[in-house]
């Protein structure tokens, strides 16, 4: 069996390649750069030198391919990531799917998102939920487009594909906000839990990916399946990290409504002290949303089954204790410093705006 993955350097499409491989498939995957090319081959792929908005660079390692999985998307939330999530999210996935569609590949898979749905408002909602704005961020608004204005479309035109939706993935290897607050609760720095009402999903990374395989091969074309795991507060899911790891919990938790209206001057803190994505202005913004769908459909059609979230969190704080640098000591105190620098400015803005 033949894939064409694009995507493949990513999180997710790392574990993917790895257990395509394992299960006898030749994976041909795309790749935009030589560090890209080199994990790739790293990983036992054959490399595309290629990129997903360019339709040619990928026409003949595509062609007589037995599925195409395509997860490339921009998924960050930094401001020099906004200008790009449309001509990859986007067009870059009316290039891939068209593509695969053209060359009649008999089953495409496409990584969607339950970020569509945008706030479910503690909600869980299940494929056939529908909203339309308005999105609290660029990726969010993008990656609508790409599910419901291309690959909805082209599954109308007869395109046999079959669209995965995640939420929030974890497990080694993550460099998303999510790995950043873990890693921040690890060493200690995380004082208080900002929006503990917020609420995502969470699934292990190869959890996630064997589920994009399950949609492969026992999904029905045109339908759609949430890969999600247990929907949990943040300051929830803050308490449950103490208790697995033994250390202490945050002291404080500042609710949504005192912390979103910082949004704009996260902003300004976040580039100039060159503090982690967590601190941006989309995480602030998203605060206090519920990002939540249900898996029933993948575990009855698919036999999607998860691992217990105590079990995979366990394996990702491992992973984390084993990578912290050799002067983490010096990093924390300079992070604590600037952390705490930030909360302060924060504090004194929001002050300032009420007194306004």
């Amino acid at each position: 069996m033949k894939a064409f993955v694009t995507g493949g350097t990513g999180f997710i499409g790392r574990a993917l390649i790895r257990q395509l491989i394992a299960r006898g498939y030749r994976v041909h995957a795309l790749a935009r750069s030589q560090d890209g090319a080199a994990a790739l081959q790293a990983l036992g792929a054959t490399v595309v030198p290629g990129d997903v908005t360019d339709r040619e660079s990928m026409r003949a390692a595509m062609r007589g391919s037995d599925v195409v999985f395509h997860l490339a998307a921009i998924y960050d939330y930094s401001p020099a990531a906004q200008a790009q999530c449309e001509p990859i999210n986007v067009e870059g996935t009316r290039v891939v799917l068209g593509l695969a569609h053209e060359l009649r590949v008999p089953r495409i898979v496409y990584t969607s998102t339950l970020a569509v749905f945008g706030d479910t408002h503690g909600e869980l909602p299940d494929e056939s939920y529908r909203a339309d704005g308005p999105f609290l961020t660029e990726y969010d608004r993008t990656k609508w487009q790409a599910h419901y204005e291309v690959a909805l479309p082209l599954i109308e035109q007869g395109a046999p594909i079959i669209i995965v939706m995640p939420g929030a993935v974890y497990g080694p290897g993550d460099t998303s906000w999510l790995a950043e607050a873990m890693r921040l609760f690890h060493r200690g720095l995380m004082p208080l839990v900002p929006g503990p009402e917020s609420v995502v999903t969470y699934a292990y990374v190869d959890d996630v990916a064997e589920g994009h395989i399950l949609a492969a091969e026992k999904g029905r074309v045109g339908e759609s399946y949430i890969l999600a795991g247990p929907a949990v507060p943040l300051g929830e899911m803050v308490d449950f990290w103490a208790q697995l790891t033994g250390k202490r919990p945050p002291a404080a938790r500042v609710p949504t409504r005192l912390v979103r209206p910082l949004a704009p001057a996260a902003a300004r803190l976040q580039p100039a002290l060159s503090l982690p994505q967590l601190f941006g202005e989309d995480m602030v913004r998203m605060m206090g949303v519920s990002y939540a769908g249900r898996a029933d459909k993948a575990r009855a059609e698919l036999g999607w089954r998860p691992r217990p979230l105590q079990t995979g969190m366990l394996d990702t704080f491992e992973w984390i204790a084993a990578t912290e640098p050799a002067d983490a000591g010096a990093r924390e105190k300079r992070a604590a410093g600037l952390i705490l620098l930030a909360a302060l400015a924060l504090l004194l803005l929001w002050l300032r705006g009420r007194k306004k």
